[in-house]
Parts: C-alpha cells; structure tokens; sequence
C-alpha cells in the first residue's frame, strides 16, 4: 500500500510529476496491500500454465498447417486427450502446492525488500536485474538439475518431468512435488540477491515461466525471437535432454548453455548434432527429403 492519499502527495515526495506509468500504477496500487500485490502472482502463473502453451496445442492438433516440419520429434505426436490430461495434472499441483506456496511465502519476499512504492524502476533498470535474475537462476538450476540426474534423485523425484520424452509446453512445470520446491530456490535467489520492484519480480516470474514453456514447446521454430539471446538454449537444446531421458549427461542447464559448455556437459548434444550433420548431408546427397529435426537412434548419443 502506497504511503500516499493522492498523486499531489506523490509528487510532493518525489519532487517531479509521475510519469504515465508510475500515475496508472498510483491509481491501480495505492490501496491495495503489498501482500494482495504479491498474490497477483498466482494469477499471472495460472494464466501463463493455462493459455500460453494453447498456440502449441492447435499446431499439434492441424498438422495441415505445415508446423509440422519444425517438430524437433516428428515421429511422436500427443493427442488432445493426452495433452490435456497433462494439464490437468499441472493444475492439480498448483492447487496444492505452486498456489499455497505463494501464499505463504510472502513473509520472505518482504524480507529482502521487494519494494511497491514509487519512484518505478527505469526501463534500463528492470532489464538489468531481469539479466542478473535468468543467470542467478541458471547457474544454481544447473547444478541441482545434475543432482537430480544422480540414481536416487532422479528415480525418486526428477523421473516424473522425464516422462515426456518428447516433451510439450504444458509439460514445462508438470514435476514431482518435491521438485517444484527444490527449484522454487534458483527463481527466489535471484530477487533475494538483488531485489528489485514488485513489477520487475512480476515479470520475472512470468517470464521465466514462458522462457521453460517454449523450451519444452517440442517445436524449433526458426522465427523465435529467443534465438537472438547470446547462448540462448532453447527448445532443440532441452529436447535432446528429455529424448536421452534418465542417461542423460547433457544440457542441464535450464535458459542458457555456458554452463553445459564450462562444465562439459554439452558433449552429447554436440555429438549428436555432428551426427545430424552427418545424416543430412548424405540424405541430400541421396536426394532424399528432410525434415527441420530428426534424432538418430539413442546408443549413438552417449558418447559423453
């Protein structure tokens, strides 16, 4: 709740008028609490569950459209019941567990000085911590994604995301409960780091949530803006880590593919696009037709 009664109050605090955005955020935010502002989140992540990944689902349904060529997996194809089965199985666990976990966990967002007051953050601002968020992130996310690759952890707990090995943008958070809040951890630590405004941990809670969605897309389309992010991993980096499936010793990381590349963890996956190269210079030779991505057969990838 803003410690303001009206915007000439504001502006007398902050000595300048507020600006469009910091004026629709007064009129919008001035007597809600900080508590109900944090809780918009469990909006913003039923919404990005539910209808960001309904565009994948119609491309997999009309194959007639010609996506089909950019399914990274072309021989596994889901139908709608299946699809949706997996998204009743996601909103089952954020009933449970992603939505009463928001509820509870305000306390420490208000420790480490998520803030809602004015002056808003700058544009420049929010992009740098945003920056500083998605690398926290995927350097912490690395490491405990290889610890639950080890035998115990990924049969007790990891195995549950494996079970799309082709893997489906409502699959993004389908995840054992266990898992969900181990990994709660990367996303906190950066705003615990570097804590910004409640916009930006808005907008990095939904924009992590979209980034893991279009990763597990199952598609590699060649207009995705992502591709334009410097080591950017994207959706063919992370469909080769869910096709090797419990052997796999590749691509753990979650947005970007330093971390694979450092630590040696990328091998596989090279040598799997070595392969790929491979195949496809001889099918042109051959005169034969391509799909955009095929995988070959998985004993030849394990060559890490």
């Amino acid at each position: 709740m803003l410690p303001f009664n009206t915007i000439e109050d504001a502006v007398t605090f902050l000595g300048r008028n507020l600006t469009m955005a910091e004026t629709l955020w007064f009129n919008y935010s001035a007597k809600k609490s900080d508590y109900y502002l944090y809780c918009h989140n469990i909006l913003f992540l039923f919404l990005i569950f539910s209808l960001v990944p309904l565009p994948l689902v119609f491309v997999e349904m009309m194959k007639s459209l010609g996506f089909h060529k950019y399914k990274i997996q072309p021989k596994v194809s889901l139908s709608f019941s299946e699809m949706f089965k997996c998204y009743k199985d996601v909103m089952r666990m954020f009933v449970l567990v992603v939505g009463p976990l928001q509820l509870v966990s305000y306390p420490s967002v208000k420790m480490i000085g998520i803030q809602t007051g004015l002056p808003l953050p700058s544009v420049w601002e929010i992009l740098s911590q945003l920056t500083v968020y998605f690398m926290i992130e995927d350097y912490t996310n690395y490491w405990i994604h290889r610890f639950l690759h080890c035998k115990w952890g990924y049969e007790n707990i990891h195995r549950v995301h494996h079970e799309y090995a082709a893997p489906i943008g409502f699959a993004a958070p389908y995840a054992h409960w266990l898992e969900i809040l181990i990994l709660g951890i990367p996303s906190f630590l950066g705003p615990a780091i570097a804590p910004g405004h409640m916009i930006t941990f808005w907008l990095w809670i939904a924009l992590r949530q979209i980034e893991a969605i279009e990763t597990h897309s199952g598609y590699d389309f060649p207009w995705a803006p992502t591709r334009f992010i410097p080591f950017y991993g994207g959706a063919d980096y992370h469909d080769y880590h869910h096709y090797v499936g419990e052997q796999s010793q590749s691509n753990f990381a979650s947005v970007f593919t330093y971390c694979d590349y450092i630590y040696g963890t990328d091998k596989g996956y090279r040598y799997h696009k070595k392969v790929l190269r491979k195949l496809k210079e001889q099918s042109k030779a051959n005169g034969a037709q391509n799909g955009a991505s095929y995988y070959v057969p998985t004993q030849d990838l394990k060559s890490e």
